[in-house]
């Protein structure tokens, strides 16, 4: 199960690099090499090893100086971190230890030791995160708690259909929500919880639960409501809980006003929206900040016309970042929006991109995948 792997070697030495790498690859792991922690830094950030090997001695940027760089940053703290040096020691294992790393492996180790070690680190890592995982699903089941809802909304005039897939099937952050305010007005709802990994679907429950109760809250403190004024109550809301502080999440929110034909929109740190009219694509960006940032958000409130045959699409970013296995190239914004424009009004708009989609990734996606789809129907 070697081949799965793929570990990140920080070596100034050329021989020590090259020899390490040649046994690493010779039992299937795939290894990539920076010469000090500047370079190994910006290697992580591009290549999302699953093990950084570095060394302690190097010229830019020394072993400790990386570490700590890696710690300060919310994703690269939490690969498993490995220490290569020719000492033993004491003091520099213990400031190694208080990086928080996995081991230390000595230059001078055989080869069937490097790689014993390499092994226990990553299938350790594996049987944590298949725990998490189990813990999520079982929670899931337990608590009967849905993110995304079995079935599409029925609302006059409109035709609404999403398509979800969870990474790697464990309830995910990604979270999908229809809410009726009344015979005129329904919420579109679609978040994206980050930087949680296997946590994030207990989040994505819980902020599922506070757009509810800011819709609810909004209609019953002015009468009204706006896409605005849901996101900005969400944003309060928020800002002012101490347990979410740490937890990242981009809102899209799409007010559909059945009588006048229209929908509002508003985000927080979201991806843009793709509008269709005539084959035509606009791409629409809300400047809304991530919420919990700042108590007042300013969030915009865009009014678009939605008349039959045209049709709104938001999207998680899985959607936009899931590459092609062959050629690493990400399925992108261009791609999606060239799929857009060949839907034809008698299609079915999901599953046209879904075909598209999963026939560019073979079906591997690298994220939750969300995609919600909001068309026009005749008067």
């Amino acid at each position: 199960m070697t081949e799965e792997y793929k570990i990140l070697l920080v070596e100034d030495e050329a021989n020590v690099a090259k020899l390490f790498s040649y046994n690493l690859q010779k039992v299937g792991f795939k290894c990539e090499i920076a010469v000090n922690g500047e370079e190994g830094f910006e290697k992580a950030l591009n290549s999302d090893p699953d093990l950084i090997i570095s060394d302690i001695m190097m010229p830019v940027m020394n072993g400790f100086e990386f570490r700590r760089k890696l710690l300060d940053h919310q994703e690269l703290r939490k690969i498993p971190f490995v220490f290569l040096t020719a000492k033993g020691e004491d003091d520099d294992i213990l400031e190694g230890y208080e990086l928080e790393i996995e081991d230390y492996i000595i230059k001078t180790s055989t080869p069937q030791v490097v790689i014993a070690k390499v092994r226990a680190i990553l299938q350790s890592k594996k049987k944590e995160r298949a725990k998490a995982v189990e813990e999520v699903q079982k929670a899931a089941g337990s608590m009967g708690a849905k993110v995304v809802p079995s079935e599409f909304p029925k609302f006059e005039g409109y035709d609404i259909k999403h398509w979800h897939v969870p990474f790697e099937e464990t309830p995910g952050g990604d979270f999908i929500d229809y809410v009726n305010v009344n015979d005129d007005f329904l919420v579109v709802v679609l978040g994206d919880v980050m930087g949680k990994k296997w946590g994030a679907w207990y989040f994505a429950v819980a902020y599922a639960g506070y757009v509810r109760s800011a819709i609810r809250f909004a209609i019953e403190s002015t009468g009204a409501i706006k896409a605005g004024e849901i996101v900005q109550s969400v944003n309060k809301s928020i800002f002012k809980d101490e347990r979410l502080s740490d937890v990242f999440v981009t809102l899209s929110i799409i007010l559909l006003n059945k009588k006048e034909r229209t929908a509002h929109y508003s985000g927080a740190g979201d991806l843009p929206i793709f509008v269709c009219k005539n084959q035509e694509v606009e791409v629409i960006k809300s400047n809304g900040l991530l919420l919990g940032f700042n108590e007042v958000g300013d969030y915009q409130d865009i009014t678009i016309e939605l008349q039959q045959d045209e049709s709104i699409y938001m999207i998680s970013d899985g959607i936009l970042e899931s590459r092609n296995p062959s050629t690493g190239e990400q399925f992108g914004k261009d791609r999606l929006i060239e799929v857009i424009r060949k839907i034809k009004p008698t299609d079915n708009s999901v599953d046209k991109i879904k075909q598209a989609f999963s026939e560019f990734t073979s079906s591997k996606y690298e994220d939750d995948v969300s995609l919600l789809c909001i068309k026009g129907l005749p008067n």
